[in-house]
This record gives structure tokens, sequence and C-alpha cells, in this order.
């Protein structure tokens, strides 16, 4: 990745994105911590995932253009995220981008960036 290159670019664009997102949601549709703060039908949240992943990675900015500002904490209040919930969002990730096709030192890249928004979406204690 070059200092001019943003990870979006680095790993390839969309195609990667979609691979993660794929994963992810594979592993949400099963995680019982999960599941149960997620609608049955889970292709809407991964179509939106993946708008802001993209977007959230230095990509085209599809997710404002078609929902406005992120506003991730916002969006998510309905919702009870606890730290054990947030915890398993960040391991369904960490698996879903370990079986990408992504080098290590990209998964680890795009690991470590999402910490900090999944830390911030916690808004309820266990």
């Amino acid at each position: 990745m070059t200092s001019r290159q943003t990870i979006f670019e680095a790993i390839g664009g969309f195609e990667p994105i979609d691979e993660i997102i794929d994963g992810m949601y594979k592993r949400v549709a099963v995680h019982p911590d999960l599941i149960l703060i997620f609608p049955e039908d889970l292709e809407e949240s991964a179509r939106k995932q993946r708008l802001f992943l993209i977007q959230f990675l230095g990509g085209p900015q599809l997710y404002n253009e078609e929902r406005g500002h992120p506003m991730l904490r916002r969006r998510h209040l309905p919702f009870e995220i606890t730290p054990t919930r947030k915890d398993a969002w960040l391991a369904c990730m960490k698996a879903s981008l370990a079986e990408s096709s992504l080098d290590e030192s990209h998964q680890q890249l795009i690991y470590e960036r999402l910490k900090a928004p999944a830390a911030h979406m916690v808004n309820t204690p266990e």
C-alpha cells in the first residue's frame, strides 16, 4: 500500500469487500449473541454493511450517497449492543477476514480500524 493509496484500493476494490461481508454475515446468521439483534433476513443488513465498509476503507462514498452521514451510534441505539455482542461482532469479522483472500497485513489493518467504531456502538451494559 502506498502513502496515497486507500485501503480500498490496496485490497483491490469491491470484490474483496464482498468476500468479507459474505463471510461475516454467514457467521452472524448462526452466532447466538448476535442473531438476536439482527433481522431474520440478513440481506439488507449485509448490503448496508457493504456500503459502509467500502466508504470506511476509502472507496466511493456510496453509503453517504444512499443513506447520508453514517451516524453509526445513533443508527444502532435501537439495538442492545453489549460488550459481549461487540466482541462477538469483532470475532466474526476477524474470522471472515482470516478466511478471505486478503494478505495478513491487510486483514490486520482492517480489523484494527474496525475496533474503535465497534467499541463506540456499545450502548448497553452486560
